[in-house]
């Protein structure tokens, strides 16, 4: 059990483990989820998008030569659903169909270049009206929006402290809690979330003092935060921390790659890395792990 108050979970024991019994690999992605519950997780690995059913059976492995995917996504566009991944290893944005087929990519090229180019692509996200919102958050720190199509529309940002900038831009979502939806941005090294409007005008620090995050997630008014230092921490909507799961109280263990998963207890995490909540609200977190973790939190009522 982790969690407190209204917010608590139950870890779900041997969620994820793959037909022979073999490690995942290495874990520096994302986490998605389709309409019919299938969890895809990329890896550094040979499973490369790794599919499982929600109940932790292993499905299938997807897009070989998407090996090094560091964030994923879903979206349904006219009832199809697609995931789009920012594909750091290949410094490029990639949209697949659920299994695995290349359908466009987004890449630096002469005919269009990418200012401060596409090397360290961390992020990829897709605005309500299709646009495609990409963070080079080991790199340059620009964030880039492209249309639906993936035809450079402008860029915004830089790397440093102050308040407009960036260091390690690593987490893009849309938040739709509010009047009108907002791009927010994991500021992962300086520690804090903030809101942008689409033209790329900031919006305000919607959290401070965080643990390094790294990925967000939404389930109604709730916002989980993959924290690369040990924990996940939940959100309300004012962006006030309301619950801490899988805190780790050793901080050697903290952003650890290196941590045998065999022995980690199952109600802690070394170094969440990517996330997403379920129709349900329960989460997925994956730990930036060099076998593989990826371990399932069941809410629990009451």
């Amino acid at each position: 059990m982790t969690g407190n108050g209204e917010h608590r979970y139950q870890t779900v024991p041997g969620w994820g483990a793959t037909p022979d019994g073999s490690n995942l690999g290495p874990t520096h992605g994302g986490v998605a989820i389709s309409k019919s519950g299938d969890v895809y997780v990329s890896t550094d690995g040979p499973h490369a998008i790794a599919v499982f059913s929600a109940d932790g059976v292993f499905q299938r492995s997807i897009a070989p030569d998407c090996i090094g995917v560091h964030s994923l996504t879903v979206r349904e566009e006219d009832g199809i659903e697609y995931l789009y991944g920012a594909h750091l290893k290949a410094q490029r944005v990639v949209k697949l169909t659920l299994d695995g087929e290349l359908v466009m990519e987004i890449k630096d090229t002469p005919e269009q270049p990418v200012p401060g180019t596409f090397k360290g692509l961390t992020a990829v996200t897709v605005a309500p009206d299709g646009r495609i919102i990409a963070a080079v958050g080991y790199g340059s720190n620009i964030i880039h929006v492209f249309s639906a199509e993936g035809k450079l529309q402008h860029s915004f940002g830089s790397k440093g402290t102050e308040l407009a900038q960036f260091r390690a831009a690593h987490g893009v979502a849309i938040d739709t809690r509010f009047d009108e939806p907002l791009l927010i941005i994991a500021d992962r090294e300086n520690r804090r979330l903030k809101h942008y409007d689409f033209s790329g005008k900031l919006m305000g620090v919607h959290s401070i003092s965080l643990r390094r995050p790294c990925a967000i997630t939404f389930w109604g008014d709730l916002c989980a935060v993959a924290e690369l230092e040990g924990r996940v921490t939940i959100l309300d909507k004012t962006g006030t921390p309301i619950a801490f799961l899988g805190d780790q109280p050793d901080r050697d263990q903290w952003a650890n790659f290196k941590a045998l998963p065999s022995e980690t207890p199952a109600n802690l995490f070394t170094a969440p890395h990517g996330l997403s909540y379920d129709r349900e609200g329960n989460l997925y977190v994956q730990d930036w792990n060099q076998s593989g973790r990826i371990t399932k939190l069941e809410r629990v009522d009451g």
